[in-house]
């Protein structure tokens, strides 16, 4: 009987981790489709911004 009573409560907790992290992604896909709906009702892209940055190359001696 000891047995059985350690195996569900291994159980439950197993159960308990999974809908935590099926909460955590559900969580992180609605952060995502928001940040995207953002994105597209934005004027520009944040990441095509016209600011100055070092040039790709170095300058040849």
């Amino acid at each position: 009987m000891f047995e059985y009573a350690l195996h569900r409560l291994r159980h439950d907790e197993l159960v308990r981790e999974a809908e935590h992290e099926r909460q955590v992604r559900e969580a992180l896909r609605l952060r995502r489709a928001a940040r995207r709906e953002a994105a597209a009702r934005s004027a520009e892209p944040e990441s095509h911004t016209d600011h100055r940055r070092r040039p790709r190359f170095a300058r040849a001696a």
